[in-house]
């Protein structure tokens, strides 16, 4: 009863955070997304309880039909939605708290052949957008947002937004990312060109008043 009430849940988070997503016959039906999460499923149970070749055979399947990649050894908490999904990757030791969104193209990998845990950590309600790559063995924290095409290498804290290469923090707050907007979000490189900008002008007032003071200075001699 758990294994269909888990798939009620993936399908009810579509429903909830896709727009196109009319019912739940056509969620199950289309999105590859939750086909991947269900298949994972007894892909990670067999992978934990040591039938590995026969976990990444249906891991290899599942990827063939979907475009999505999960090893079984990835843990996947409940109602996550993959989005479109194709080329999505998740690597062995990646953990996913619940109500994750993740879109197309993202990568939540590792950096080199490190042992042990080497893929992320990612918390509660994280939004990780398209072509998005989370790198390394960290957290990113709950309710945070990582930006389109970001890639990020370093642990995030609770309730931030990542965006760039390499992914900063552009923003903090202490409320829940309930929207799913990839798009509005901070340049970090355009607010810091509008800081050298400001800083710009203040040194070229600054030089404009030394100059006026030197002429005056000559003029009552």
């Amino acid at each position: 009863m758990g294994f269909f009430k888990h798939v009620k849940e993936d399908i009810q988070a579509v429903l909830s955070r896709d727009p196109a997503a009319r019912n739940s016959l056509e969620v199950l039906i289309c999105y590859p997304g939750v086909w991947a999460l269900i298949l994972h499923r007894p892909a990670h149970w067999l992978h934990k309880h040591n039938l590995k070749l026969l976990a990444r055979i249906i891991s290899q399947l599942t990827r063939f039909i979907t475009g999505i990649e999960i090893h079984p050894g990835a843990t996947i908490g409940k109602r996550c939605m993959i989005d479109h999904g194709m080329g999505v990757v998740i690597g062995e030791t990646t953990e996913i708290g619940d109500d994750v969104t993740i879109y197309q193209g993202v990568t939540l990998g590792g950096t080199g052949k490190e042992v042990g845990k080497r893929h992320p950590t990612i918390g509660n309600n994280v939004v990780i957008s398209s072509g998005a790559k989370v790198l390394g063995p960290f957290r990113v924290g709950n309710n945070s947002k990582i930006g389109a095409g970001s890639v990020v290498l370093e642990e995030i804290p609770d309730n931030c937004t990542v965006v760039g290469i390499p992914g900063k923090v552009v923003k903090r707050g202490d409320q829940r990312t309930q929207d799913l907007n990839q798009v509005d979000l901070p340049d970090p490189i355009a607010i810091e060109l509008e800081c050298l900008r400001r800083r710009i002008i203040a040194l070229e007032n600054k030089l404009a008043e030394i100059k006026d003071m030197e002429g005056n200075k000559y003029e009552d001699i």
